[in-house]
């Protein structure tokens, strides 16, 4: 395994080969260097050796998408800690649920952290981090000017990163990367090569897979980083045209935000060359008009926390099936199978679960044997997702196993409904959620943004056009129309939400649809 495919080695590496060239630039318009990031890095982590933290430490970083994190994430890696980031958009229960996973023992953070949100890891020692205005206030307080660490032998299994899977429902998982997962990530998205950068920005927040495993592949590729403290459309926009990105990346509902711009069409995107969206579905009528008015490719990436944010990908260049109705196909050294509940691989053309095998995919839960061995079996990641291959080896999605519901005896997975009812004219968006029914057990609802408010799509005509392709138990029977869908932190739709809504009768309100004869 290659250094240079380590956090610490790709930042080591980008030091000598970019030097003075932006990595960061902070939402505060100030930037900082590849070298001077290694420098001040080197200097947080000899000022944190000397308050215990060495290998084998365990750090939680509660700041937001700053360049302090960043500084902090590359100090302790090379420290041989592991860090976890907790999201700062959590409340503050959703906080101690994450801390309580972790169990870290020592606290970044940017706030004063109180007894009642570092719950079980009351313990620990907490570090404020006042956010830095410049490249010498970085981890001012915790720096030894002019230090470097202490060395550190190389071990591809160490732990580096403790990625949390969720903060908002129920217990988070920590998912754990290694040194050999970042250089896997590494490989497959760079092939190993150095260089070519450009400005891109960091769409989500860096707590978030997308940065965590991801660094080294930002460091090695010399990419200049914009990084906002929330984000917004507009400003996002402003950030595209003036530094002339040639990628976009970022969430579906990003990209219909971007396109909601009254200003859009004004901008100057000609530089804009491709359109990278993962993080949950794509709507084909998002993905048209996104190709259409960027003028640029638009990619559908498919990927979890657990398998380290690399998974499958539409092609650049795919015909309209693919684009539109597809995750595509597996990136390179991902291999995919679809098993039914046994573990048995199944044909293609039958919905199973998805699961992945790479050397990206997490290393474990941290301190959590028992949902280890359910998710990774035989070097396979489950990753609780349903779909099917097409005979053209594309993934199509079907939900999550766990989002089935089961209308009188016959399974129903949203997602599969959503996938050709997003297609329907008048639909800007759509989720599907089961309310109970006395006859049925469950019903499926068709919570619907309309294109026009003022003509909004019938539950009839969305029957109509989903009966040419979706058998009759599948179909939506009540409809409600909303004017947003409600959306997690991590930017995806709240099914919970929406489920709670329909079970307590709250979506039987104004805009419902009465059910329609049962076929």
């Amino acid at each position: 395994m290659s250094d240079t495919g380590t956090l610490t080695g790709a930042l080591r590496g980008a030091a000598q080969r970019f030097g003075d060239a932006r990595a960061f630039v902070d939402a505060a318009r100030w930037s900082i260097s590849f070298a001077a990031l290694d420098r001040a890095s080197d200097e947080a982590a000899a000022g944190l050796a000397t308050k215990g933290v060495a290998e084998g430490s365990v750090a939680a970083l509660l700041l937001g998408s700053t360049v302090d994190y960043v500084v902090a994430y590359a100090a302790l890696a090379k420290l041989g800690a592991v860090t976890a980031g907790v999201n700062p958009r959590f409340t503050r229960d959703e906080q101690r649920r994450c801390l309580e996973v972790v169990r870290p023992d020592v606290v970044l953070t940017a706030d004063a952290v109180g007894p009642d949100t570092l719950g079980a890891a009351r313990g620990a020692l907490v570090l404020e981090v006042p956010r830095a205005r410049s490249p010498e206030a970085l981890l001012r307080g915790l720096r030894a000017d002019g230090a470097t660490p202490p060395p550190l032998s190389p071990d591809p299994d160490r732990p580096v990163a403790i990625v949390l899977t969720s903060g908002t429902t129920g217990r988070p998982k920590g998912a754990v990367f290694t040194d050999r997962q970042h250089a896997a990530i590494v490989e497959i998205d760079t092939g190993g090569a150095w260089g070519g950068g450009g400005p891109m920005l960091a769409g989500t927040e860096l707590a978030h897979v997308g940065f965590m495993t991801k660094l080294p592949w930002y460091l090695r590729k010399g990419h200049t980083l914009h990084l906002l403290d929330r984000w917004r459309a507009a400003e996002v926009l402003r950030l595209v045209e003036e530094t002339g990105m040639t990628s976009v990346g970022g969430v579906a509902p990003q990209i219909a935000l971007l396109l909601a711009q009254p200003d859009f069409d004004e901008r100057d995107l000609r530089a804009v060359q491709a359109l990278v969206v993962g993080g949950g579905p794509s709507p084909p009528a998002l993905v048209e008009e996104a190709r259409r008015r960027f003028g640029a490719a638009y990619s559908i990436r498919y990927s979890s926390t657990e398998s380290g944010g690399v998974g499958t990908a539409t092609a650049f260049d795919a015909d309209d099936d693919e684009a539109l109705h597809t995750v595509g196909r597996p990136r390179a050294g991902i291999e995919l199978a679809i098993r039914d509940e046994q573990g048995r691989d199944l044909p293609d053309g039958e919905i199973g679960e998805v699961c992945l095998r790479s050397g990206a995919v997490m290393a474990a839960y941290w301190r959590d044997p028992q949902a280890t061995a359910a998710t990774l079996v035989d070097g396979w990641l489950r990753t609780g997702d349903l779909g099917v291959r097409d005979p053209d080896g594309c993934l199509r999605l079907a939900g999550r196993r766990k989002e089935m519901y089961i209308r009188g005896g016959y399974n129903v997975y949203p997602m599969e409904v959503e996938s050709v009812l997003a297609s329907h004219p008048g639909v800007t968006a759509v989720a599907v959620a089961p309310r109970p029914d006395p006859v049925m057990g469950e019903i499926g609802v068709a919570v619907v943004v309309p294109r026009d408010p003022s003509d909004p799509p019938t539950l009839a005509s969305l029957r109509s056009f989903g009966g040419a392709r979706l058998s009759a138990h599948k179909l939506p029977e009540a409809l409600r129309l909303v004017d947003d869908l409600p959306l997690t932190t991590g930017q995806k739709v709240d099914r919970r939400a929406l489920a709670d809504r329909e079970a307590t009768g709250a979506g039987a309100g104004a805009g419902a649809g009465e059910p329609t004869a049962r076929p």
